[in-house]
């Protein structure tokens, strides 16, 4: 799904701020996956949560941004990092001053340098079952399994646990629910919420 707007989803973004973050930000590399970017508003909420929270260590954060991008214009645009008001209007407006500057572009604004730096994108499908990389600290996978099979939720979901590093995380869209097939692979980490750790093969 193309379309999403900056802090949406804000039960899974606090999740992430107050289980996720207190128990990898003294890593020396925080290696995120979010999996369906779309044009970019999650991976960058996403990134202005962690600039919150974690303050200078956020140097020490890289997000690897993905979609299969039919369009082929999700890079250009998360690259860049402008984005019309109507996307960003959901933000507060401390944090809005704090990472977004006009751009003379009428109603358009562009994301502080820091955390474009951050985000990273490259197109992907899901389906390949290969992951961008390994030893990934949390993967975020928003609108997009609910498009699949259930076979292929299954396999991908497999996938995202041998992504994971040990202890990692996953956080699924809240209406996601976890297919019984894989919930050996993950534990939650708390009640009537779609994040998850990564539970070790057995």
């Amino acid at each position: 799904m193309a379309f999403t707007y900056f802090f949406r989803d804000l039960q899974t973004l606090h999740l992430i701020r107050d289980h996720v973050i207190p128990d990898v930000r003294s890593r020396r590399y925080i290696k995120i996956w979010d999996a369906g970017c779309a044009m970019g508003p999650e991976p960058y909420s996403l990134a202005i949560v962690l600039r919150e929270s974690m303050g200078s260590t956020f140097r020490n954060v890289k997000i690897y941004a993905t979609d299969i991008d039919e369009s082929g214009h999700f890079g250009e645009i998360i690259t860049g990092g402008e984005y019309p008001y109507d996307q960003l209007k959901r933000i507060p407006k401390g944090i809005f001053e704090r990472y977004f500057r006009e751009n003379g572009k009428p109603d358009h604004f562009v994301i502080a340098e820091e955390l474009r730096r951050c985000v990273e994108y490259q197109r992907h499908d899901l389906l390949s079952l290969e992951p961008i990389r390994e030893n990934l600290a949390l993967i975020v996978c928003k609108n997009v399994l609910l498009h699949f099979r259930k076979s292929e939720r299954v396999n991908v979901l497999r996938m995202f646990h041998r992504a994971l590093e040990r202890g990692g995380y996953l956080a699924l869209e809240q209406t996601q629910k976890l297919p019984w097939k894989v919930t050996e692979l993950f534990e939650p980490v708390v009640a009537n919420a779609q994040l998850f750790r990564k539970v070790e093969d057995r």
